[in-house]
């Protein structure tokens, strides 16, 4: 399952983020959101994606952000836009790795009981 490292790293990355803003909250959220990576089921690889496509978004208001002061203060802005949209573009392609055919039968739906 050597294609879950690009999910787990791209989340790694999101808490790293949020570790630093202080925001604790958002912190266990992608804590979680890397241990439903365990779970055997649609509904997880399903959350994970929208969660990873979340965290792109994040991203990207982030370099809005941080475009933004370093603007109206006069710095250099363009790496940092780079380097963040990079980041972004990472945290999508980590969403993308569930359309592999490996990790779709990884996190197949379950038979059903009653079937």
């Amino acid at each position: 399952m050597w294609r879950l490292v690009f999910p787990v790293l791209a989340l790694l990355l999101l808490g790293a983020s949020f570790f630093r803003a202080g925001s604790e909250a958002m912190l266990i959220a992608v804590l979680l959101l890397a241990a439903v990576l365990a779970v055997p089921r649609r509904w997880a690889a399903q959350l994970v994606q929208l969660g990873l496509l979340g965290g792109a978004g994040y991203w990207v208001i982030r370099a809005w952000e941080i475009g933004a002061q370093r603007a109206a203060a006069g710095a250099p802005w363009a790496r940092m836009a780079l380097i963040l949209g990079a980041v972004a573009a990472f945290t999508l392609v980590a969403a993308l790795v569930f359309r592999s055919e490996r990790l779709r039968r990884f996190y197949r739906p379950q038979p059903s009981a009653a079937g």
